[in-house]
């Protein structure tokens, strides 16, 4: 997954102290957990005394974290409230219907934009297909099992292997159809041939009769979430291949939406 490449430059009419704090947060990556002040310096090309101004104000704030030993710096605890509070305020859903509306739209199938819970996939967005919901009540906030179905394969697949290790050994995994595989080693086996293809694709894991083919969606690097096509098995007669393309094309596209939100036109000037 290529990473969409951030824009250093401060927007006009931007607070220049306060976007290249900003800077310094999107900076942190699972590959990149840590940063040295001198560091920071380099990568921005600030001088050393404004780069530790910078860090240890988010310090301060607890957005960062300081190292006492190594006086590296770390995402802090203020990060994470801000995060928790975004997948729960609804935005996302805004982000994503758009491009739900437009799945459907396309290939009349039900679109599902679901993020991790646990041991679950949690839906925050969803459009029904053109043959109508496929529960009684409404997707959203539906929580799919790890183990059974596209919608939450695509996802886990893509986890570093020792945390996936983590989650899946040693855990009691129901069985909801015929289909559904609860034997860790062949869940594996599974997940590292979704991962080598880049998405996932099954039929009557959860639901008997349901087909699902999801893609991951990411941040940067990171995998963050899963973005599906359902409904009933008759309608996949060749399988994934007439839809991937399409919803691949989507997952790109939600992706910049969630890393560059659009913005908001300049108004008029008032005369």
């Amino acid at each position: 997954m290529a990473e969409i490449p951030l824009d250093r430059r401060t927007p006009a009419g931007a607070l220049q102290t306060v976007d290249r704090a900003l800077l310094v947060l999107l900076a942190f990556e699972r590959s990149r957990p840590d940063w040295g002040v001198t560091e920071a310096a380099a990568e921005f090309g600030w001088d050393t005394s404004v780069a530790q101004r910078l860090l240890s104000t988010l310090a301060g704030r607890g957005f960062l974290v300081s190292d006492p030993v190594t006086r590296r710096y770390r995402i802090g605890p203020a990060a994470l409230r801000l995060g928790r509070l975004w997948e729960r305020s609804g935005s996302l859903e805004l982000f994503a219907r758009p491009i739900l509306e437009e799945l459907r739209k396309v290939t009349g199938d039900t679109a599902l934009f679901c993020l991790p819970d646990s041991f679950h996939m949690r839906c925050v967005a969803a459009e029904d297909g053109e043959a109508g919901p496929l529960r009684y009540y409404p997707l959203v906030g539906e929580l799919f099992p790890a183990h059974a179905g596209a919608t939450s394969k695509a996802y886990y697949a893509l986890l570093p292997d020792e945390q996936r290790h983590r989650l899946f050994h040693g855990r009691p995994m129901a069985r909801f159809t015929d289909r559904t595989v609860t034997e860790p080693d062949q869940l594996e086996q599974e997940f590292l041939r979704i991962r080598s293809r880049g998405y996932a694709f099954t039929i009557g894991e959860y639901d008997t009769g349901i087909a699902t083919l999801a893609v991951p969606v990411f941040l940067g690097r990171e995998p963050y979430g899963s973005l599906s096509l359902g409904g009933a098995e008759a309608r996949f007669p060749d399988g994934p291949e007439k839809r991937l393309d399409t919803l691949r094309r989507a997952a790109q596209l939600l992706e910049k939406r969630l890393t560059h939100p659009p913005q908001r036109t300049d108004r008029k000037p008032r005369s």
